[in-house]
């Protein structure tokens, strides 16, 4: 299954869910938004939301400053 994340095509070797994908980029427990194919996923249905072959991600993380 192929993803494009933030504008990078990368290949998962088997279907996954949001959850799963954040876990596999290392982002589990960060501050993070999900964007699939132009819809914002809600962090409450990141496990229940699945990925398909050719989704659009766009993974943004949360920095603090002052």
């Amino acid at each position: 299954m192929n993803l494009q994340i933030n504008g990078e095509v990368q290949h998962q070797a088997e279907p996954c869910s949001v959850a799963q994908l954040v876990e596999r980029l290392q982002l589990a427990g960060k501050r993070l938004a999900v964007e699939r194919n132009g819809d914002i996923v809600p962090r409450s249905t990141y496990a229940q939301t699945w990925l398909a072959d050719g989704d659009q991600l766009e993974i943004v993380q949360a920095i603090g400053g002052g």
